[in-house]
């Protein structure tokens, strides 16, 4: 019979298999604690860095497909944007329309930015309805409080 000696779960001896022949930090090991990973799905990865164009698109979906009032944009357009959002988006008023349950609700499946200069952000938008696509187009401008704002806004396709 032979007995073997225990050695430290740090120890490379300890560990046996293929590429367990290295020695680990201590408290790193198969029963450390660690964090857990998060896996809340409403919030991009950390390694995805959004932009204001990311903000503005989903403000205008929500503007054009009536679920907000235009002039929550009030403050964020300049220009003949504002006036460009009152023809686009539906007459009526969120709180005037009746609830429908059957209604599919736009999503934004893409959105992208170019940048022509510093200081501006053209910007557009996949938009998708069940199986209808819309493009978004807008332009955004920095202002000189380094505020962004919306300065025009095109609408191709069937609205939202």
């Amino acid at each position: 019979m032979t007995t073997s000696t225990p050695r430290p779960a740090g120890s490379a001896a300890a560990a046996t298999g293929p590429g367990r022949g290295t020695a680990r930090p201590a408290g790193t090991g198969p029963g450390a604690a660690r964090p857990g990973r998060r896996h809340d799905r409403r919030r991009p990865p950390a390694g995805i860095r959004r932009g204001p164009h990311d903000w503005f698109a989903e403000r205008l979906l929500a503007v054009l497909s009536g679920r907000r009032p235009v002039h929550s944009l009030i403050g964020h357009t300049i220009g003949p944007a504002y006036d460009q959002l009152i023809t686009l988006a539906p007459a009526d008023s969120p709180q005037e329309r009746a609830y429908e349950a059957r209604r599919i609700s736009p999503v934004i499946r893409g959105c992208g930015r170019f940048t022509p200069g510093p200081g501006v952000i053209e910007a557009f938008a996949r938009i998708a309805t069940g199986d209808r696509l819309t493009a978004l187009a807008f332009r955004l401008e920095q202002g000189p409080d380094l505020r962004w704002r919306c300065a025009a806004v095109e609408l191709q396709g069937p609205r939202p």
